[in-house]
């Protein structure tokens, strides 16, 4: 894998945490192919780029905010295809406030490269735990 390609898959990540913390659907074209899978345990199975931002767009509580930590980036490459895991923790919280849940996440992703750069072509996210404060 050269490294270029493993900055630009790298940088995929953060953008995709970004996208979630900053609720910036608009920009979900940078991080998602058009043809995105994704499964995820608060949104359940959405396919496609336009049914992703719809689902963001119909969940979204203006009053509650999320950061995204990802760390321990695995990523394996094949040619213009890449499978990349990582583990993540997200904290849900109010303004101001301390997070009132806290969940440890596993996302398991195929990147594809683009003409646009690589994109997410599928994401799964699976729930390893949760706390509820």
């Amino acid at each position: 894998m050269s490294t270029s390609d493993r900055l630009e898959i790298n940088v995929l990540f953060s953008k995709l945490a970004r996208l979630l913390d900053e609720k910036r659907w608009n920009d979900a074209h940078t991080v998602f192919d058009r043809d995105i899978s994704i499964s995820s345990p608060r949104n359940g199975e959405i396919e496609g780029l336009d049914a992703f931002v719809e689902a963001m767009r119909d969940a979204e509580k203006p009053d509650e905010f999320t950061q995204h930590v990802t760390a321990g980036l695995l990523v394996e490459l094949d040619g213009d295809r890449a499978t990349a895991s990582a583990n993540s923790v997200t904290y849900f919280f109010r303004a101001g406030e301390a997070p009132f849940r806290t969940a440890g996440l596993r996302l398991d992703c195929v990147a594809v490269r683009t003409p646009a750069g690589w994109r997410l072509r599928e994401s799964r996210t699976t729930l390893l735990w949760l706390r509820e404060d």
